[in-house]
């Protein structure tokens, strides 16, 4: 129903226009007219307004979505497990957060395109849950592995692990203010922040080679949902992540093809189990790579997660892992580094190969 505010000046519906008391109030046919336009503009606003609040609604449920995923690890192949082991834990200062070993090759390829025996130690500041962790998979008959120029390095902020490379002798070498470069057994390089280590995790970003960074920026923003966060045009980069208080991931142009050689590695991320065929759909649709799609993995005694592996425009191997098993199966293990000291221990590939005068491969 209309009703008369003030003299011509009216709240109305549908049905304003033909009330008897706008008829009176209005001194001709034109304002009554008038009315009738005023009532149907006001359709387009409230149309608009309508929608607009469920676009609100839309991008709330994308942006929360988005910040319901996590930087999780990075996974390194390598060639000598107990020299690697003494650089992330005596070097670095990190700690074993669990050790498996496994009879034959992963389904998703964790542990590269080998079918044999192999192990994954999965190695941090902390728990899982809150701090980014390398992965570090061991094949038993693979020595070394040939380094790309893919994976361009992790910074961390350390002054205890700068002390612990100079007490130790490990190399390092000055690159910056209060920056240092040292390298994990295999040639991988980690960026050494020589300040107090922070109370969350140490782990700032994982930096990737990209060869258009343009393309590559709109692949991790547009389609897999990272926030950009930094542009650098000098450097040729850019820092991007899913949250603030997590691990970034660094892209940078390195102004040609993008080489994995075979020591390629692979980021991880963990979002809601419900996202995963979702993110798989999406890639069908723009036809991007998908290397594994949605897949089971199962390991000894502990939980099943689901996970889908897909390939940026550089062919960067990029896993995205259901959080909610995954929480279960990363669980801190407090006999992970007993568990790795015995591996390393009962480990005879080197003194086979040397007993049969023949080296491990070379991948």
């Amino acid at each position: 129903t209309g009703f008369l505010l003030s003299p011509r000046t009216y709240r109305f519906d549908s049905t304003v226009t033909q009330l008897l008391v706008v008829r009176k109030a209005c001194r001709s046919i034109m304002e009554i007219r008038q009315i009738m336009l005023l009532e149907y503009a006001a359709i387009l606003p409230a149309f608009f307004f309508s929608h607009l609040s469920g676009c609100f609604k839309n991008t709330t449920r994308l942006s929360t979505n988005m910040a319901l995923r996590r930087a999780l690890h990075f996974v390194f192949k390598v060639g000598d497990r107990a020299k690697t082991a003494t650089f992330y834990r005596d070097v670095l200062g990190m700690k074993i957060l669990r050790h498996e070993e496994f009879e034959e090759g992963c389904k998703a390829t964790c542990n590269g395109p080998y079918d044999g025996k192999w192990s994954k130690t999965m190695v941090g500041f902390g728990p899982e849950d809150d701090h980014f962790v390398a992965e570090l998979t061991y094949n038993y008959g693979v020595g070394e592995y040939k380094l790309g120029n893919d994976f361009l390095g992790i910074t961390l902020q350390s002054s205890q692990a700068v002390s612990n490379a100079k007490c130790l002798g490990w190399p390092l070498t000055e690159v910056g203010e209060a920056l240092y470069l040292t390298q994990a057994p295999g040639g991988y390089p980690f960026y050494l922040v020589d300040k107090e280590q922070p109370h969350n995790d140490p782990v700032q970003k994982v930096c990737l080679g990209v060869s258009d960074l343009q393309r590559s920026t709109h692949y991790w923003s547009t389609l897999l949902g990272m926030k950009v966060m930094d542009k650098n045009e000098e450097r040729k980069t850019v820092l991007m992540g899913f949250a603030d208080s997590q691990c970034k991931l660094e892209l940078q142009d390195i102004g040609g093809m993008v080489d994995h050689g075979t020591a390629f590695g692979r980021i991880a991320f963990s979002c809601p189990r419900e996202q995963l065929p979702v993110i798989e759909a999406l890639m069908k649709k723009e036809n991007q790579k998908i290397l594994t799609p949605l897949v089971s993995l199962d390991t000894p005694g502990k939980a099943t997660v689901e996970v889908v592996i897909l390939a940026d425009p550089d062919g960067h191997e990029i896993c995205f892992v259901g959080d909610e098993a995954f929480r279960q199966l990363s669980m801190l293990d407090p006999k992970g580094n007993e568990f790795l000291d015995k591996a390393m221990a009962e480990d005879k590939s080197d003194e086979w190969f040397a007993k049969h005068n023949k080296q491990k491969t070379a991948a």
